[in-house]
């Protein structure tokens, strides 16, 4: 099955694809110990911001766009993360969502993520990300996990869990929304079946 991580991180090195990578990971660790043969892809937006630029402006896609907004749809499960600008997601996140048919998404199993200087900025998740894929009905994992500065190395405190331990529970999250879903194999071959039925209806002998 596939997994598609978005990063929306700006510079290199990255700790928005750093948490990315790391969200894969888990979650495909625990699909792999489950039997599950996972591929996994990466799409870093900030090589796709002029192709989104231009899409919107134009209304058509790139053909590098095209390929990641196929990969992000296709995909059996969904890692999103996101830098906090501004208070929300950072501008270059939505945009590349705006592009994406509004039902593309809808019943896929998704997880979301953000990065951000301080703790102070972690409820975007919950009032940016969380009810921007409710909009696109997708179904969004009930661990989010955002990572300030001072989380990266830490091991949490007496009230808190440390952000290894967030991003295993939302990885299995990710991972058992995934295997429970039907193989897409099926939607697929009704799909081939309908359009050979209207190639059909093209004959005219």
């Amino acid at each position: 099955m596939k997994l598609v991580a978005v990063s929306a991180g700006l510079s290199t090195p990255s700790s928005t694809r750093l948490l990315a990578d790391r969200l894969a990971e888990s979650v495909r660790d625990e699909l792999s110990a489950e039997g599950h043969d996972v591929e996994v892809e990466v799409i870093e937006l900030r090589e796709l911001a002029v192709a989104v630029a231009n899409n919107l402006v134009t209304g058509f896609p790139p053909p590098q766009l095209a390929t990641a907004i196929d990969a992000v749809t296709g995909a059996a499960g969904l890692i999103t993360v996101s830098p906090v600008f501004t208070a929300s997601y950072s501008g270059l996140f939505k945009s590349f969502f705006d592009l994406i048919d509004p039902a593309a998404l809808t019943g896929k199993p998704v997880l979301i993520a953000a990065t951000g200087g301080t703790a102070r900025h972690s409820l975007v998740l919950e009032h940016a990300l969380r009810p921007l894929f409710a909009y696109l009905r997708a179904v969004v994992v009930p661990t989010a996990v955002y990572a300030a500065s001072e989380d990266w190395g830490s091991g949490g405190d007496e009230y808190t869990e440390g952000l290894p331990a967030r991003i295993r529970r939302a990885g299995g999250e990710l991972a058992a929304l995934m295997a429970a879903r039907p193989a897409e194999a099926a939607s697929e071959e009704d799909d081939i079946t309908a359009l050979e039925r209207q190639l059909s209806d093209l004959r005219f002998d």
